[in-house]
């Protein structure tokens, strides 16, 4: 297939690497002589203009780090216009499930059919080919990418109806949000108890109370420095989903309560001891 991809970063990059060793040409999109080198060495093609990425393409594929970022590249641009008829447009970006609608609506005169396919994972899943995705979208667009993003992601799982992508994945960093929160509530507690933080995090990845937050948190070594690490990413997803959940009317109650342990409204607060 020929791949368009736009947004060659910490999470891009390993996809376009294993997009090549899948057999795909791939066309990605690059700002500055440093990043037109990085994409060229791992075999790619790389290209300064936004409408050279869709040119023949199959399927481009859309990896930025913010919702607003998505909207820039896709709307403000000439990417969809320069995509062929029957082309899929796949956003792995986290944002508004309202964003992939107006996506949609827009390349729809020109032929050009969406997938928001957000991951979770990060760029280790993506070397290994483990990565999960969340794929909202007609059932027959999703098999037309399926063959590009089975090259980094073993999980393709289709959620329904485009938007539901997004919808699935605000929930799940909304409770991985939580996961954090708790820990450090249970961290808490087990200093009042007596337990220091060491001890307690070598015991419960091997009890009932194991998690993938949990194994992350103590392979890090504490509560902290595994907030520190992933804060960037999940302070962005937290604010995504409290806005979409205003905007539909709707709450996270209890887990929101459990976030802001971690999280405030603001952001990211200052990691503790």
């Amino acid at each position: 297939m020929q791949i368009g991809f736009v947004g060659t970063g910490r999470m891009g990059l390993p996809m376009v690497r294993r997009l090549i060793a899948g057999g795909h040409q791939v066309r990605a999109l690059t700002r500055s002589a440093e990043s037109r080198d990085v994409v060229a060495a791992e075999g790619a093609e790389a290209v300064a203009d936004i409408s050279e990425v869709g040119l023949d393409s199959d399927v481009v594929i859309v990896c930025v780090f913010t919702d607003e970022q998505v909207l820039e590249v896709c709307l403000k641009g000439t990417l969809i216009a320069s995509m062929p008829p029957g082309s899929a447009l796949v956003i792995h970006t986290t944002g508004s499930p309202a964003t992939a609608t107006e996506i949609a609506q827009r390349a729809k005169p020109f032929g050009v059919r969406v997938v928001d396919a957000p991951v979770s994972g990060g760029p280790h899943n993506i070397a290994a080919g483990e990565l999960t995705m969340f794929a909202g979208g007609d059932p027959e667009v999703v098999e037309q990418v399926r063959p590009a993003l089975q090259c980094y992601g073993d999980r393709i799982l289709p959620v329904g109806a485009l938007g539901n992508g997004q919808r699935v994945k605000l929930v799940n960093n909304a409770l991985f949000a939580a996961q954090i929160g708790l820990l450090r509530e249970g961290v808490r507690l087990g200093a009042e108890l007596g337990i220091d933080e060491t001890t307690l995090l070598g015991a419960l990845p091997y009890a009932s109370s194991n998690s993938r937050v949990l194994t992350g948190v103590a392979a890090r070594g504490s509560v902290s420095a595994f907030s520190t690490a992933v804060g960037e990413f999940v302070d962005k997803d937290v604010a995504v989903v409290r806005r979409v959940a205003t905007e539909l009317g709707s709450e996270l109650g209890l887990i929101d309560e459990v976030i802001g342990s971690r999280f405030d409204s603001a952001g990211v607060s200052a990691p503790t001891a």
